[in-house]
């Protein structure tokens, strides 16, 4: 059986990662699996939205 835990960690200053193969359905329909992990952008910035482009290293953004 395939482990279905999934770990969600929220890097201070950058993305937040999940930990697993996800499916991601974005708004017009269309899904996108993503193995082993997803890196979505928390600052705005990526120009790869919702997945995170490194962007907030050029920034001040600093949520944790």
């Amino acid at each position: 059986m395939e482990d279905s835990k999934v770990n969600v960690k929220i890097n201070k200053g950058g993305p937040l990662l999940v930990l697993n193969t996800v499916t991601i359905t974005h708004a017009d329909g269309r899904e996108e699996v993503k193995e082993n992990r997803a890196s979505f952008c928390r600052c705005g910035l990526s120009e790869n939205m919702p997945f995170c482009d490194g962007a907030h290293k050029a920034s001040d953004f600093e949520k944790g």
